[in-house]
């Protein structure tokens, strides 16, 4: 597990994160979001003692990460995709990793052919494109079978099938029992992905909780369709809902659930021809809470005419 207790990070005068606390849990797909400048990257790389905190502390299973003999064999970890050296091929930099903290040749051939790049393998990197290039750094991360995975914007440069391999990567490793945290703007990948969302802005948690309980504190609303629309406004008002209609012959109903809308019409008879319950989309609900700790805002567009 990854444990992050009253994490304060100050440069300067910059308050980059803010008594900043909480924990990954081994089994699951955790998601890391916030805005650009929310501490997103801070965090990582003081989880990863490449950062010292003005306070608090981050620990991999029980241990600050400074202290682990041969670290790629607990943690492996993506945060660049440009960290390998261009003049090197795929297998040079993955022998040179594995050197350092004792892993045979026979695993670098491994992780080569998991990720795709055994085909190319003494290529060098500096002819990679992007995708090839995060398929190379998920290689390292994978490279000493580590139990704690932390990848940062690992989906950058892949292809459709690419980030369709990622996500099913990263799922078959939490399967595994593994703790992965995962580190992406992408929501609608996110959505797909992550079992459980950490969100942060201004160096502060803002939301520990999954996509599904994220969505639900969205407010909701019911698409109702009826060849009686009129009595069953009415009837959607006397049960305190808000109703308007679509313009396409239905009404939205907002304040009450599909579930009560469907027994007070049956109860009264009215036939129903469509109950649709609409809640707001993971990137909704992002934005809404992270609008006030968004650190760069563009102007709208008719303002920016202006």
């Amino acid at each position: 597990m990854i444990s992050v207790r009253g994490l304060t990070k100050r440069y300067g005068p910059t308050l980059a994160l803010d008594k900043l606390s909480f924990e990954v849990r081994p089994g699951v797909v955790t998601g890391f979001l916030g805005p650009n400048g929310a501490g997103k990257s801070t965090a990582l790389r003081i989880i990863l003692g490449l950062h010292h905190p003005t306070a608090g502390e981050a620990l991999i299973r029980g241990r600050p990460y400074a202290r682990m003999r041969r670290p790629m064999h607990e943690v492996g970890a993506v945060l660049d995709a440009d960290a390998a050296h261009p003049g090197r091929t795929a297998a040079q930099h993955l022998v040179c990793l594995a050197r350092s903290n004792g892993i045979g040749r026979g695993r670098v051939a491994a992780v080569l052919e998991q990720v795709g790049l055994a085909e190319v393998a003494h290529r060098r990197v500096g002819g990679f494109s992007l995708g090839m290039r995060q398929r190379l750094g998920i290689a390292a991360a994978l490279l000493g079978d580590p139990a704690v995975v932390l990848l940062d914007e690992p989906a950058n440069g892949l292809d459709a099938a690419g980030i369709r391999w990622i996500r099913s990567t990263l799922r078959s490793l939490a399967a595994q029992g593994r703790t992965v945290l995962l580190s992406s703007h992408l929501m609608g990948e996110m959505a797909l992905t992550a079992d459980h969302l950490l969100v942060i802005g201004r160096g502060r948690l803002i939301a520990d909780a999954s996509p599904a309980q994220l969505r639900a504190r969205a407010e909701r609303d019911v698409l109702v369709r009826s060849p009686r629309p009129a009595e069953l406004a009415r009837l959607l008002t006397s049960l305190g809902a808000s109703v308007t209609p679509d313009g396409a012959g239905a009404l939205v109903a907002a304040g009450v659930d599909a579930a009560a809308i469907g027994d007070a019409a049956a109860a009264a008879a009215i036939p129903l021809h469509g109950l649709t319950p609409r809640g707001a989309t993971l990137e909704e609900v992002y934005l809404e809470m992270t609008g006030d700790a968004a650190g760069y805002r563009a102007l709208p567009e008719e303002a920016a005419r202006r």
